[in-house]
């Protein structure tokens, strides 16, 4: 975890000007010109793709789910609240109040199973499966 947020905060930004230096010295401005070029890219590439996750839940009841089940099998400690919110199709409901470390949501599917997530600086922590009591009915 701490060596992941030094790339995101140091390790990146040296990149990028380690290769828009070694880019000018070989090709000059030009070189420069398409390194920047490729970073912008890049940042727009993610963006885009944070707008069409944020998008596609929006369409979506929030909190809801097509399966609990499948929503816990493919869950892993780490992963961000945007990808839990891809996997889903949907926002979660909070269960915290606002701007509370940590952060808590559900998400519920139809059979009113539900999946509790704790969420700690963004990433998934903990996770719960929920599913009703069974009435004793067998199929």
């Amino acid at each position: 975890m701490l060596f992941q947020r030094f790339m995101l905060r140091l390790g990146i930004p040296l990149a990028l000007v380690a290769l828009g230096y070694g880019a000018w010295r070989s090709y000059g401005w030009p070189g420069v010109a398409i390194v920047a070029s490729a970073a912008v890219m890049w940042a727009l590439l993610h963006f885009n793709r944070l707008l069409a996750i944020l998008k596609r839940a929006a369409k979506r009841p929030v909190g809801y789910v097509d399966s609990a089940v499948m929503l816990n099998a493919k869950l892993r400690r780490g992963v961000s609240l945007m990808h839990v919110v891809a996997l889903t199709k949907a926002l979660g409901e909070p269960r915290s109040p606002k701007d509370v470390q940590p952060e808590q949501y559900r998400w519920t599917d139809g059979s009113d199973s539900h999946v509790d997530c704790e969420f700690q600086g963004g990433k998934l922590t903990r996770w719960e499966l929920i599913r009703p009591a069974s009435d004793g009915v067998t199929a």
